[in-house]
């Protein structure tokens, strides 16, 4: 079964993860400049490195059906420069999964394959997908809606160590990021994780630098653009996260009932 994952994020990854283990051919696709902020964890740094590894497995950038071809039969992950997603004409997947997390609907539709599943806020099973799976940490994580729509977002991060908002980093203003310090730095409170043009971006707690922005990228005032681990496990920022294969796990529920129920 082949299956398209619209983003190459950290919680896309996880969702490949999931998938690729439980027999599935995955594609991804992704912007040509990525903005995740976990990058250690992210298949979308294939793009930028021609290859990636997360957790043993490998992804490779591909540009065409001849290599995403390829990179399929040798048991990688393709990824495509695709922010449009447009490649899914192509491609004629199995199941699109739509995981950009942009806490809205960039224009999937439940015509883009057989079996769509969206995942977070943004979706409304029924209408444009034929489930949602939640994002929202706490109890619902991961829960399969074949009705409805997940969670609002709150824009508050889930707890985390007994921190929220406190472990996100955003850029101090406008302009264009300058990365100082490197994932899986140890910080503490006051310490300068990045600038932009010129103003400092502290952190506000201490703990491991779990994800930063690269250096180069424009930013506005606000951005998320870091994220410190207050619980300090160093190991953390080169897996996925729970919450990543929580997800993962809601999508790989949806994509076999679903495939079950409408063939």
């Amino acid at each position: 079964m082949r299956v398209l994952i619209r983003g190459a994020g950290d919680i896309a990854t996880g969702i490949a993860l999931r998938l690729h283990r439980a027999g599935m051919q995955v594609v991804m696709t992704d912007l040509p400049q990525p903005t995740a902020i976990r990058r250690t964890v992210c298949f979308s740094q294939a793009i930028l490195y021609g290859t990636y590894e997360v957790e043993g497995m490998t992804a490779c950038r591909a540009s065409s059906q001849e290599e995403v071809d390829a990179i399929l039969a040798g048991g990688a992950i393709p990824v495509l420069c695709d922010p449009g997603c447009v490649s899914k004409t192509w491609l004629r997947p199995d199941v699109l999964v739509d995981a950009v997390l942009a806490k809205r609907n960039l224009g999937t539709t439940m015509a883009d394959a057989p079996v769509v599943i969206g995942v977070g806020p943004g979706f409304t099973a029924g209408e444009d997908c034929h489930a949602v799976v939640e994002t929202m940490r706490g109890h619902t994580l991961g829960r399969v809606y074949e009705q409805g729509c997940a969670l609002p977002n709150t824009a508050v991060p889930g707890l985390i160590g007994g921190y929220a908002g406190e472990r996100v980093l955003r850029a101090p203003t406008d302009g264009v990021f300058h990365q100082l310090l490197d994932i899986g730095t140890m910080v503490e409170a006051g310490d300068i994780a990045g600038t932009v043009e010129g103003q400092p971006m502290r952190c506000t707690i201490g703990g491991v630098l779990r994800g930063i922005l690269p250096d180069g990228i424009p930013v506005f005032k606000g951005m998320k653009a870091g994220d410190v681990d207050p619980r300090g496990d160093v190991s953390a920022c080169y897996t996925a996260s729970d919450k990543a294969l929580a997800v993962g796990g809601g999508v790989l529920e949806a994509l076999l009932h679903l495939t079950k129920v409408l063939f």
